[in-house]
């Protein structure tokens, strides 16, 4: 049986989880605080960070190749495309998401807002979550241009693509900080998502000390 080692509120265990659902995996999702259990996760993975990913043959760290090790090993349904350009523009989309919304949106806002509190018990630096705030709108057009011209946002089928970005988004989602009604398009995009049967278990997610804004898990918005 597989075992996933996971924060809860972390785009990458998202990610993941999002993932497995996708493919109906049976697991066992074990969530955990990673600054609480260094020395133990090190000995998982190097990094001591989450998503891991355990079964009785084999220990996988970090999102991607995490990933790339269940498109491999449970091929369907498969979340990477048919032809090799249907996989470039999967694994493009899903860099856009990890590295670059990372890079300007959450590693702004969501370290700032919630690790920077529950984490390093800081106040967070406001002007990087301001500009965070501001940089995700550019990331919400992109995605209704996206999915004005496609099924899902890199073809006609839901890929590893929408599952990055969904992971991202649900937890600036959770947070209160996506102005939805101003980018209809993204908001219908992530409603579609947000509707799946993989989804629901993120929904039903809580850190304490943070309430999810009002609409967060209402399927309707």
């Amino acid at each position: 049986m597989l075992r996933l080692l996971h924060f809860p509120l972390c785009p990458y265990s998202r990610k993941v989880r999002l993932a497995l659902a996708e493919k109906e995996l049976e697991v066992e999702a074990a969530p955990v605080e990673p600054w609480e259990h260094r020395d133990t996760l090190a000995e998982l993975n190097p990094a001591a960070e989450v998503p891991i990913l355990q079964n009785s043959a084999a220990v996988i760290a970090d999102s991607s190749a995490i990933c790339e090790w269940l498109e491999e090993t449970y091929p369907e349904p498969g979340l990477l495309g048919e032809s090799p350009a249907e996989r470039a523009e999967v694994r493009r989309l899903v860099a856009w998401f990890d590295v670059k919304f990372a890079r300007e949106v959450t590693d702004l806002v969501w370290a700032q807002k919630l690790l920077k509190r529950v984490r390093d018990r800081e106040t967070p630096n406001s002007m990087a979550v301001r500009t965070g705030v501001y940089n995700i709108r550019a990331h919400l057009e992109y995605i209704g241009f996206l999915f004005e011209h496609r099924n899902w946002l890199a073809g006609e089928r839901l890929s590893l693509a929408d599952i990055a970005a969904a992971a991202h988004l649900s937890v600036h989602d959770y947070l209160g900080d996506i102005p939805w009604d101003e980018y209809p398009e993204a908001k219908l995009w992530y409603a579609r998502f947000k509707s799946r049967p993989s989804f629901r278990p993120l929904l039903q997610d809580r850190l304490t000390g943070f309430r999810p804004v009002a609409h967060y898990d209402d399927l309707d918005f």
